[in-house]
């Protein structure tokens, strides 16, 4: 995934392990978190921010690369 890295907030967790983010700028991308992030972070709840990058080919798809404090 080499789209862009962009800046969210979770809005609900789904099933199999992906999440509904709405980025900074109002756009919505279901989002799965990165192998490296999964070993960093204990748990992601609705209301984190979260950097994600988006898909350059599917712009309503995306990984999770860090929770923000």
């Amino acid at each position: 995934m080499t789209g862009g890295a962009l800046e969210g907030v979770i809005e609900e967790k789904l099933p199999q392990g992906l999440y509904r983010v709405r980025t900074d700028d109002g756009q919505r991308v279901i989002a799965s978190v990165s192998t490296e992030a999964q070993r960093t972070t204990v748990r992601l709840l609705p209301g984190d921010r979260v950097k994600l990058e988006v898909s350059s080919l599917d712009p309503t798809r995306g990984r999770i690369t860090m929770r923000q404090g």
